[in-house]
């Protein structure tokens, strides 16, 4: 499982779209933050990142679907994972090594905005007024909705052997339980249904964790969600074997 991880690790580096991928993401966070008028931290006179919590997770809907595309899809593409399924590794460990993988590279894009949130406690009036456990709870949402994202992106790669459509399907994924069930809610039609949806969606415990309180039920709703996927991924990849 940690052979197939770094190998995956390995192989996201050794391309341009590896580094591409990561400095979109910094590039494109950065400017949101720094740069807009409507909402750079300069202009807004307060010492918060909530702008920058707003917008990755939408970032992260492209970026991540970019690094999971090839998990699955470039290995039945090329043949190599008649190769993989040879060796003596079970179908969770090549799932749950190449899960990983995606989970370290997130957290490896993410790693890099600390520097803004240093940048925020130090710019603050009075330096280090700033609200530093809603700042630490939202830095773990982040990681959540980035890990969650990975384990959707792996199972749309296991789908498909083209990488175009594997990161489509897994940029549907991440917009509907992400973004699409909060438009739901708007819906009058569906208003009965409100607590539902608002529970099947990510936004809802995103926002909750980033509040700065951990609540055990937003820890087995992401924990719950991984799982499921990871067993989606595990399903097919064992029939890939028939």
């Amino acid at each position: 499982m940690i052979a197939v991880m770094w190998k995956e690790i390995s192989l996201f580096f050794s391309s341009l779209i590896g580094y591409l991928a990561i400095g979109v993401f910094l590039t494109i966070n950065g400017i949101f933050l720094w740069l807009l008028p409507d909402s750079g931290i300069l202009d807004q006179g307060y010492a918060t990142l909530d702008q920058l919590f707003d917008i990755a997770p939408w970032v992260f809907m492209f970026l991540v679907p970019a690094i999971t595309m090839r998990s699955f899809a470039e290995e039945q593409k090329t043949g190599t994972f008649e190769i993989l399924a040879t060796k003596p590794i079970s179908d969770i460990q090549i799932v749950m090594g190449k899960f990983m993988a995606g989970a370290v590279l997130v957290g490896l894009a993410i790693l890099p905005t600390l520097v803004y949130a240093f940048a925020v406690y130090e710019l603050a009036n009075p330096i280090g007024n700033m609200d530093t456990g809603a700042t630490v709870g939202s830095y773990v949402g982040l990681l959540a909705i980035g890990v969650v994202f990975v384990s959707m992106g792996v199972f749309a790669s296991s789908l498909t052997d083209n990488q175009i459509v594997s990161f489509i399907l897994a940029l549907l994924l991440c917009f509907f339980f992400y973004g699409l069930t909060d438009w739901l809610l708007a819906l009058q039609a569906l208003r009965p249904l409100a607590g539902a949806i608002g529970f099947v969606g990510l936004q809802q415990h995103y926002t909750s964790i980033s509040r700065g309180v951990v609540d055990s039920r937003d820890v087995v709703y992401f924990i719950g969600f991984v799982a499921v996927f990871v067993f989606l991924t595990k399903a097919r990849v064992a029939l890939r074997k028939w």
